[in-house]
């Protein structure tokens, strides 16, 4: 881990990120699932499968549970500093992904901020806000707010990968904060170790729904292949469904949906405000 990606791929020519990822560029391979580092896997498809065709930059996707169906949720980590132009593109990424993969007709796409005026948040979210509102091309339904992300109030959530990734941390330790929580009160007397043994089946199914493992991986959106990225503590159950994950995504042919959207729809969007007619790359 504390190994610079870069140097590591440089030096080593022969680790399984390289040699996977080698076997995929060369058609050997359809799909790519890891959990190693996520710096060197990111710097390795980029080097070796190269970016799809309109995309500045790729994005990680993770799947968050809602009170209906999961949520798609991207960047979580791949730039912490991103333009509005960046965050366009992971609109029009996750909209594909939500689509093609999940079945969402027209999934609705919220930019995360601090309040759901559009002048709420930083300059970043004010000018993506204008992007996003200003194509007709997405199902754009405003800003939503952290609160939001659990009730299912859209089915793609937008954010820089800085902000992301926090969003990210906290809800993986959300998972054993309220397995303990319960634990300890089930434990305080006779009544409340009765009533948890009766919401047993209850419990198990909330925990299901906040498990990571459930979903196995987070795609890396952006790259000209398929790559799921796994936690490095990732158990047997994570790995096997990232492989499903990624066995989706090739079936759904996810990487060409993503490169056919950018090219009817645009990647650079219209033209955000202070920017005299251009979009700030």
């Amino acid at each position: 881990m504390e190994e610079s990606p870069s140097t590591a791929l440089r030096r080593k020519r022969e680790s399984s990120i390289a040699v996977g990822l080698d076997m995929q560029s060369r058609g050997e391979a359809d799909a790519f699932v890891s959990a190693g580092n996520t710096g060197a896997v990111m710097a390795a498809a980029l080097t070796t499968l190269g970016r799809i065709e309109g995309i500045s930059r790729p994005a990680i996707v993770t799947l968050w549970p809602t009170q209906d169906l999961p949520c798609v949720v991207l960047d979580v980590g791949a730039n912490a500093d991103c333009k509005p132009q960046h965050l366009f593109q992971f609109a029009l990424m996750g909209q594909t992904y939500a689509r093609d993969v999940l079945g969402r007709e027209w999934p609705r796409v919220g930019l995360l901020s601090i309040g759901e005026e559009p002048s709420k948040g930083n300059e970043l979210t004010i000018r993506t806000h204008a992007l996003l509102a200003g194509s007709d091309r997405l199902n754009f339904v405003g800003n939503v707010e952290g609160r939001d992300v659990l009730r299912g109030a859209v089915d793609v959530v937008v954010c820089d990968g800085f902000t992301g990734n926090v969003l990210l941390k906290f809800g993986e330790s959300l998972v054993d904060f309220l397995t303990g929580a319960v634990r300890r009160e089930a434990r305080a007397s006779l009544r409340a170790r009765l009533g948890a043994l009766l919401m047993r089946s209850a419990f198990a199914s909330m925990r299901r729904r906040l498990d990571y493992a459930e979903q196995g991986g987070a795609p890396l959106l952006g790259v000209d292949g398929i790559v799921i990225i796994c936690h490095g503590s990732s158990s047997g159950k994570a790995i096997h469904n990232a492989i499903r994950a990624a066995d989706r995504s090739v079936e759904r042919d996810l990487r060409r949906r993503i490169a056919q959207t950018v090219r009817d729809r645009g990647a650079a969007g219209p033209a955000a405000p202070g920017a005299g007619g251009k979009v700030a790359r």
